[in-house]
């Protein structure tokens, strides 16, 4: 996959950038998401719109799935896939993907349950512990790819099964090792919900925190002789984003509120999307996955790109495994297994990650969870089981690899134009 050559100039340089900040007013905006559509760059609309019908639907079938409960449950059940899923957007970022992601997160639930509750090791360390053997298999993935060349397909397809074997062996004869309710893990992720009032000061924070990342980059912008946003058109966008999210916080803390897991996840997720955006690291993640070999001559190391993604995608594999076990209150030997894997790649390009690299944002793994855990929440309400949630997310998973196939193709053709 990654010694694929870029066919276009993706969208996003400063070029292009340039070229959409000169449009103002709401034919401007109108004008850009032509543009955008005709070049393929379909962005997250596809899945805003797919949402939207989804709930839209489910909705009809049953006026209990918009309430606030269900909605709580649903953010509830999507943080520990969408953490996963945040690992697979960056490696497959790159043109590689991780195979072995269930089997990683069902390891490291199966490590941290044997340290914290079978043999008594603090929880809190136990957890370290357990990140750090996510962070040694990306290493281990990283060393064999890089020094021997084998195809991240093959080498993660040996770690499924091998890390599943290990997880076996890790749980012994019992199997399953339950988690008390005063676990860490336990109280995290089925306990603890954000109080009311720190629900709105962490909504006003992050869109001050917005604000004055785009005013920043702006002005950056705008001293480089380069076309930049507008101080005033920045902070109308703030407050609109802050009077949403306060409208559906307000809304989940008619029930039991937001839980401190989502938070987490969102938190995660800005944190990504800010290195791939604003950093270095996350340009250079960008050109490997648009041309690797363009990108060594630029002089990107590839190697310790693909180092960090590799590291990137396991670590999150066992934070999300951890979670999960928390979720479900015990380790066993079907942790990680199932449809995890799947889910996690669904979800990633569901969200609008692109199968062919270079193209993606983090918001692709909130998007793509969201998407697929509304499907099933919206079909448990129905009291249908899990087959019919098999076959409409693999319909929804082939029509977005569909779209994106179609979209590389209608850019490829409007850059040889």
């Amino acid at each position: 996959m990654s010694d694929r050559k870029a066919t276009a100039r993706p969208v996003g340089t400063d070029l292009e950038d340039e070229r959409l900040m000169t449009r103002t007013g709401i034919q401007g905006a109108i004008a850009t998401v032509v543009d955008r559509v005709r070049t393929g760059d379909l962005g997250i609309l596809p899945v805003l719109l797919g949402v939207a019908l989804i709930w839209t639907v489910f909705q009809i079938i049953n006026p209990v799935f918009l309430s606030s409960r269900n909605l709580s449950n649903i953010l509830l059940q999507m943080s520990s896939g969408g953490v996963i899923a945040l690992g697979m957007v960056c490696i497959l970022l790159v043109g590689e993907i991780d195979l072995s992601v269930g089997s990683v997160s069902g390891l490291s639930a199966a490590i941290v349950a044997v340290l914290s509750v079978r043999s008594g090791f603090p929880v809190v360390p136990s957890i370290f512990l357990t990140i750090l053997a996510g962070v040694g298999i990306g290493a281990f993935y990283s060393v064999i790819y890089n020094r021997f060349g084998v195809p991240s397909f093959v080498i993660t397809l040996g770690g499924l099964l091998g890390f599943y074997g290990l997880q076996l062996s890790t749980l012994g004869v019992s199997g399953t090792i339950n988690l008390p309710d005063t676990h860490i893990l336990s109280r995290f992720a089925m306990f603890m919900f954000v109080p009311a009032w720190l629900s709105y000061v962490l909504i006003f924070l992050l869109g001050a925190v917005w604000a004055l990342s785009h005013i920043t980059h702006a002005r950056r912008r705008a001293k480089a002789g380069l076309s930049a946003r507008s101080t005033v058109g920045i902070l109308i966008q703030a407050a609109l984003m802050i009077a949403a999210l306060s409208a559906a916080a307000w809304y989940l803390n008619r029930d039991r509120g937001i839980g401190w897991m989502p938070v987490f996840f969102f938190a995660l997720l800005i944190v990504v999307d800010y290195m791939l955006k604003r950093t270095k690291w996350g340009r250079s993640v960008y050109a490997v996955g648009g041309s690797r070999e363009a990108a060594r001559r630029a002089g990107i190391n590839v190697k310790r790109i693909y180092l960090s993604v590799f590291i990137t995608c396991s670590s999150f594999a066992a934070i999300g495994g951890m979670l999960a076990a928390g979720r479900l209150q015990a380790a066993s030997q079907q942790s990680g297994v199932g449809d995890v894997n799947l889910n996690a790649i669904a979800a990633a390009v569901i969200g609008g990650t692109s199968l062919f690299g270079g193209r993606g944002r983090a918001i692709s793994a909130l998007l793509g969870v969201l998407v697929i855990q509304s499907i099933a929440s919206g079909l448990n309400l129905m009291s249908l089981n899990s087959a019919y949630r098999y076959v409409v997310t693999g319909g929804v998973l082939l029509l977005a690899v569909i779209l994106d196939a179609v979209s590389n193709s209608t850019r490829a053709t409007h850059g040889r134009a």
